[in-house]
């Protein structure tokens, strides 16, 4: 039996339910379908199970992308003031954590609810555990079939994501799916990623469990934000930001003194000479994490004795500590994907594939990704809306 809509839908997340809710509140006929049992499932476990639904401080700077300026139309015409606005229609109370990050004040599962509320409101529908064995287009339509039926549109929308965290269901199905319609594809890699160390830096790992407020950097991107070591390596909100710029065979450097002025150190030899550099550095940092640093760093154990010389080489080196990680931790832990089908074959303003008419790609699949922070839900809202204004 084949049904006919007027959009298929291919993917129940963020982008996926937002744009099918956006196409029926339009008078359009829409079914979402879903590989996994149930809608969402991503949207559930994000913000520690409370969803940072979006970011008050959302610009097209803060995304990366191949062309930076493409996020640039869907951003500005759907903003984290509208998403914020439906969540209040809602009644879902929320609040602001730090750096513009807006969490529901009970559970995730009030964004999930809130978008299927919005796809059933405007006559939708999700199907769930659907298996797609085929896509085609003929005849101007694209013919969906799955396991147990056949569905067939006008236009037909990609939202099934990236391959990150693929215990959620994820997978590279977007890409073949582009490839198959003839659009090319960034190189899909894990982004806000922990980072794994190896060599000299695997002695930090006995570090698992401390954190200090640092400011990293990978390339020209630099985060001020919490650092934390583990047993494989390096992780935390400054770690994860960087992940998405770092490259194999760079160096991650950290800054262990960001609040220092310049001859931070030889201050502190004025003031107390028969100090020492661990004890000036318990001041800032954990016992543990101080133990290690000055370890490291090639110093008489007083201040009174070191030169100004070796204290200003000791300064610099804490600001610019450098950890040359091997890899990452894999699209296993990582939260987003760095990469996908290029946006040089999409239209900005609609998401629509500019050699397939009637083909959309909206959210994750696209090589569109935000920082840490709720960034990756506003770019799903966005990109979902605008596709939608065009099915």
């Amino acid at each position: 039996m084949t049904q006919a809509f007027d959009a298929i839908v291919l993917g129940a997340g963020a982008a996926g339910l937002m744009c099918a809710a956006e196409i029926g509140r339009r008078g359009r006929k829409v079914v979402v379908l879903e590989r996994a049992e149930a809608a969402g499932k991503k949207i559930l476990i994000s913000g520690g199970g409370r969803c940072n639904f979006t970011n008050l401080d959302t610009a097209s700077e803060r995304y990366i992308s191949a062309n930076p300026h493409f996020a640039k139309s869907a951003l500005s015409r759907y903003t984290p003031r509208d998403f914020l606005a439906l969540v209040e229609s809602h009644g879902i109370a929320w609040h602001e954590k730090t750096l513009g990050q807006l969490f529901c004040d009970r559970s995730a599962r009030q964004i999930v609810d809130l978008l299927l509320g919005e796809v059933e409101r405007t006559g939708g529908l999700v199907v769930c555990d659907q298996a797609i064995k085929s896509v085609a287009h003929v005849d101007s339509l694209f013919r969906v079939t799955t396991q147990d039926r056949t569905f067939e549109a006008a236009a037909l929308v990609i939202a099934t994501g990236g391959p990150s965290i693929p215990k959620m269901g994820a997978t590279g199905y977007a890409y073949d799916l582009a490839r198959q319609f003839g659009l090319k594809v960034v190189e899909p890699r894990p982004a806000l990623v922990p980072l794994t160390l190896g060599g000299d830096d695997v002695l930090f790992r006995d570090l698992s469990g401390v954190s200090a407020d640092v400011v990293a950097r990978a390339g020209k991107a630099a985060f001020r934000e919490a650092a934390l070591f583990t047993h494989r390596g390096l992780s935390g909100p400054s770690i994860l930001q960087v992940s998405s710029y770092w490259r194999h065979g760079e160096p991650v450097s950290i800054d262990f003194a960001p609040d220092e002025e310049s001859d931070w150190l030889l201050a502190a030899k004025r003031v107390a000479p028969r100090q020492t550099l661990r004890g000036v550095l318990r001041a800032k940092l954990s016992d543990r994490l101080a133990a290690t640093l000055t370890e490291r760093i090639d110093l008489p154990e007083l201040l009174a004795n070191a030169t100004d010389t070796k204290l200003r080489q000791a300064q610099e080196r804490l600001a610019d500590w450098k950890f040359w990680p091997n890899g990452t931790e894999g699209f296993a832990k990582a939260e987003v994907t760095v990469g996908g089908i290029s946006t040089a074959e999409l239209s900005s303003k609609t998401m629509e594939a500019k050699r397939v008419p009637g083909l959309y790609v909206i959210g994750e699949a696209v090589d569109v990704t935000g920082w840490l922070g709720g960034y990756n839900f506003q770019w799903a809202w966005a990109s979902g809306w605008a596709a939608a204004q065009s099915v």
